[in-house]
């Protein structure tokens, strides 16, 4: 792990195994967690295959490094601990992404920005009523995202401006 502030990435599927990519080619450190059991151990397996496809298509140059600074953590509460940032990427479905955020609203510390990765529900849908419903947004990626860096970011009307 690097130094600094890790990054935490909550749901490992396909979009939240993409982001730890992208967090972790930029010299993160990055703690993957999912609550699905063996879901982030998929989610690794997934880097490993994406990583070394992206070797050799020459993008990278050493994709053991990158995977290095991602670490598969059991709780919620470790991926979290002392985070400057949570990526969240449950499944997308409004009750699942409330559970996720009421889960999260329990165990982040009071100045952890949290994205979430929604193509279709705002976030007023989920994070409404919570104490970290200032410090979240969406953060919908291109997909793959370490391959096309466009994000679009999009507040709900509780996000205060500096997150």
């Amino acid at each position: 792990m690097t130094g600094g502030r890790p990054v935490a990435v909550v749901g490992t599927g396909l979009v939240g195994s993409g982001w730890a990519i992208v967090f972790a080619r930029g010299g993160l450190a990055v703690r993957m967690f999912d609550a699905q059991p063996g879901a982030a151990a998929s989610g690794l397996r997934l880097i490993e295959q994406q990583l070394g496809a992206m070797h050799s298509a020459g993008l990278i140059d050493d994709p053991l490094a990158i995977l290095s600074r991602i670490e598969v953590v059991g709780t919620l509460t470790e991926a979290v601990a002392e985070a400057a940032y949570v990526q969240e990427s449950a499944f997308e479905r409004t009750d699942v992404k409330r559970a996720v955020t009421e889960d999260l609203d329990r165990v982040c510390a009071p100045q952890t920005v949290i994205g979430s990765s929604s193509s279709g529900i705002p976030a007023s849908e989920f994070v409404s009523g919570l104490a970290i419903a200032s410090r979240l947004l969406i953060l919908h990626p291109v997909n793959p995202p370490y391959l096309v860096p466009l994000v679009e970011l999009v507040p709900s009307p509780e996000t205060a401006p500096e997150a």
